[in-house]
């Protein structure tokens, strides 16, 4: 494909360059013409007008019989103009008999005027006035005087209005023809050479370009049969390297969400198989009497977690769903988020507690109003204080701090004091799947999602959201815009 398309282009290339330089071929041969053609009009027709009127001064009534009687000045003239412009003139009667021609010559290198010097065909000539002078003009061969192609100019002896005669200057366009010839030959080689070489030039450049596109082709076929370790080899900095490396970004994303995709499943199974087994196993045992009725209790409450675990999964799980499809509506509304997190603190009380943490919380105002989805803040702050008091060391700090920042925003900060997030796992914290723990140590009831579905609520909000990285634990910290205070009615 990539071929067919190749040869389609170079070939419409080659017809343009050729279409190209035949317009400037005959641009270049006209302005060579035209230039020469109209000097030599110009000074034909000054000396033919010249040589006419000096008969017509006379009032010539016999063309031939005032040549031989004034042979002589009529020659030298002839001559002169011969000699100035490299011309040739012809004096005829009215029949067009050559009378006198600098074609032939006497032995003394004057023009003859005598004997048979041929004959003009006055009706092959045209007739043109200029500048209120008529003229008889004419392009080509005269066959019976010149075998050369030549340019003409005419003008009429005349007395009491009666033609007795013509006088005719010529000038050989040979010199013309031959500079016009050179002057074609000249561009249509440069011609030749400069395609060739558009073509080579064009051959590698397209090359360059067509290359990494059949490499993109191979990987995205790979990436069809779902194998994402394909890369494009990156050289250069233009717009098709950017484009390699963009395909390398988008290739390392696939094989990154690949693989945690398969990460995920392998711990959704897991979390949902170990709850349901457990379930399935206690009830098996309360129903067949294995387990005495006294320990029902305690084990109808295992049960009990067990079902919240899973109403917690499938709720994160609709979670993403409705998120990513845009089904999840936000109501924006006035509220104290300085309270909703005091009300979140307290409802980890017991956890704290086992864990023994040293708790902070530090609020600049009483009240922190800010404009946000209030479910969806208390979701992302119940999200973070439950990881950072799961991955907090015991007897380690735990602070909450929410302050005012430029622009009208509040930063709700949370910190844990314990296990560090490496900088390889930072990159990837807020990808949804993805685990820190890949061992499950800690991590035991996380599938991914929590920080995941954080970030895409931060980002509805249009604010930002990120990770802190410290050398004896970890702070996470989004912003708000700020909201209206909010009055509390007295009862």
């Amino acid at each position: 494909m990539f071929k067919s398309s190749f040869s389609k282009y170079l070939t419409a290339f080659v017809i343009i360059i050729l279409v190209a330089f035949l317009m400037l071929s005959g641009i270049i041969t006209s302005m060579i013409r035209t230039h020469v053609t109209a000097d030599k009009e110009e000074k034909l027709q000054n000396s033919c007008n010249i040589i006419a009127n000096s008969f017509e001064k006379d009032h010539v009534e016999a063309i031939d019989a005032y040549i031989k009687a004034h042979a002589l000045s009529i020659q030298t003239l002839a001559q002169l103009v011969q000699a100035d412009y490299d011309f040739n003139v012809l004096i005829t009667d009215a029949s067009g008999k050559v009378l006198l021609s600098t074609y032939q010559t006497t032995e003394n290198g004057l023009p003859s005027h005598y004997g048979d010097l041929g004959n003009v065909a006055i009706e092959n000539f045209d007739t043109e006035s200029e500048d209120g002078e008529e003229f008889l003009t004419y392009r080509g061969e005269l066959s019976n005087i010149s075998k050369d192609r030549c340019l003409a100019y005419g003008m009429r002896i005349t007395t009491d209005d009666e033609v007795r005669g013509y006088v005719f200057t010529l000038a050989s366009t040979t010199k013309e023809d031959v500079l016009i010839g050179v002057a074609r030959k000249t561009v249509i080689n440069s011609s030749i050479w400069v395609m060739l070489a558009a073509v080579i030039a064009a051959y590698f450049i397209t090359e360059r370009i067509v290359h990494p596109l059949k490499n993109m082709t191979r990987a995205a076929k790979s990436f069809a049969k779902g194998d994402f370790s394909e890369r494009i080899t990156v050289n250069g900095r233009d717009e098709v390297s950017e484009l390699a490396l963009a395909f390398n970004n988008m290739a390392e994303s696939l094989e990154n969400l690949e693989s945690m995709r398969n990460s995920f499943l392998a711990n959704v199974s897991h979390d949902l198989r170990t709850p349901m087994t457990t379930i399935s196993g206690f009830i098996d045992g309360i129903v067949s009497g294995a387990i005495p009725e006294d320990q029902h209790e305690y084990y109808l409450g295992v049960i009990s977690a067990e079902v919240h675990r899973l109403s917690r999964l499938v709720s994160q799980l609709l979670d993403i769903s409705r998120l990513e499809s845009g089904d999840r509506k936000f109501n924006f509304t006035d509220f104290d988020v300085a309270e909703v997190s005091r009300l979140i603190l307290l409802s980890f009380e017991q956890k704290i507690d086992e864990k023994k943490l040293d708790v902070e919380f530090n609020s600049e105002d009483d009240a922190m109003p800010v404009n946000a989805d209030k479910d969806a803040i208390y979701q992302i702050i119940y999200n973070l204080c439950h990881n950072a008091i799961k991955f907090s060391s015991d007897g380690g700090r735990f602070v909450i701090n929410i302050s005012r920042i430029s622009g009208k925003r509040i930063k709700v900060s949370i910190y844990d004091q314990g296990q560090v997030i490496s900088a390889e796992d930072a990159k990837h914290i807020f990808d949804r799947f993805y685990k820190t723990d890949k061992s499950r140590g800690l991590d035991k009831s996380g599938v991914g999602l929590g920080l995941y579905i954080c970030k895409t609520i931060v980002d509805a909000h249009e604010q930002e959201i990120h990770h802190e990285p410290h050398d004896d634990g970890c702070e996470f910290w989004f912003t708000l815009k700020e909201g209206e205070p909010t009055v509390k009615h007295k009862v």
